[in-house]
């Protein structure tokens, strides 16, 4: 099955208003699906855009942000839901820091169907930034979700470093991963293009990395963005060698490319190596911890 994505390098704005945002986010979401994309793919911190609609005074405060932020949670939840119905698309919405019952926030990662109904996916492992925002908590939940071209997983940006996460989601069937980013140094780029690549080899399925992109002095979270919005596969026979499938080459934008998803799993079946399948030799008893070897005479 041929699938075309919609993987996003989203320049960071300034809405003044929600209705700004969410006309800015139909415009774009409109024209990727006229041409022809089925599932699109917005980064990580994606609604903290939002709080500038609130003034100086919120938007110069992360913990003021996110309280007022939260408030639009609904028109959220309508704005995606009614663009993925309309259209008939999936997409992932970026990511939305969500309040819980005692004070905290929840970095989550909504799936929006073509019907417009919607899943989640929350962060698993927090970066330095938001151990030290102290509001923020980690999820605590790993899931896969089923749609019309294969299962499907997410990894939102520093959870793609972990691989066990990945290999679970592999594992429950998943033959896509999903990785809304934000980072804000070429390191961090780097890093999680670095996890995506291996998340591809080890897995042997396609990764989406979407990313935020450009310079926002009024946000302390969306200050300096960096990295490539991009589809990462395994080095094999019929896909690329150095494991990059597509990449866009521009500032900020949309990469759109067809993935044959039923092509890479194939690969998977019939490559020159079977890193998925020989995963489970990590795991041999004799393995499991490393001992100090002794220098021996001949």
């Amino acid at each position: 099955m041929k699938v075309t994505f919609a993987v996003a390098q989203w320049p960071v704005d300034a809405p003044r208003h929600f209705d700004d945002f969410a006309a800015r986010v139909e415009r774009e979401l409109a024209a990727v699906a006229a041409q022809g994309a089925q599932l699109v793919v917005l980064p990580e911190y994606l609604a903290l855009e939002l709080a500038y609609a609130f003034g100086p005074e919120i938007y110069h405060d992360l913990h003021r942000s996110l309280a007022s932020v939260d408030t639009l949670y609904a028109r959220w939840l309508s704005l995606f839901g009614g663009i993925a119905r309309q259209h008939g698309i999936y997409v992932l919405a970026g990511s939305f820091l969500r309040l819980r019952d005692d004070g905290s926030y929840r970095n989550r990662s909504l799936l929006f169907d073509p019907q417009g109904h919607h899943a989640w996916q929350e962060k698993l492992r927090l970066t330095g930034f938001e151990k030290e925002a102290r509001v923020i908590t980690p999820g605590n939940a790993l899931k896969v979700f089923d749609t019309e071209f294969g299962r499907v997983g997410i990894n939102i940006c520093y959870d793609v470093e972990f691989p066990l996460y990945a290999r679970a989601q592999a594992e429950a069937g998943a033959a896509l991963l999903l990785v809304p980013s934000c980072t804000d140094t070429a390191a961090g780029a780097a890093r999680v293009r670095i996890g995506c690549q291996a998340r591809a080899l080890e897995n042997q399925i396609p990764v989406l990395c979407a990313v935020t992109a450009g310079k926002s002095e009024w946000s302390a979270a969306l200050d300096t963005n960096t990295g490539r919005a991009a589809i990462y596969v395994q080095p094999d026979h019929g896909l690329p060698d150095g494991g990059v499938l597509a990449e866009l080459d521009a500032a900020s934008g949309w990469l759109l490319a067809e993935v044959d998803v039923a092509g890479v799993q194939a690969a998977r079946a019939n490559g020159q190596v079977g890193v998925a399948d020989d995963w489970r030799g990590q795991l041999l008893p004799g393995v499991q911890r490393a001992r100090v070897g002794k220098f021996e005479r001949e």
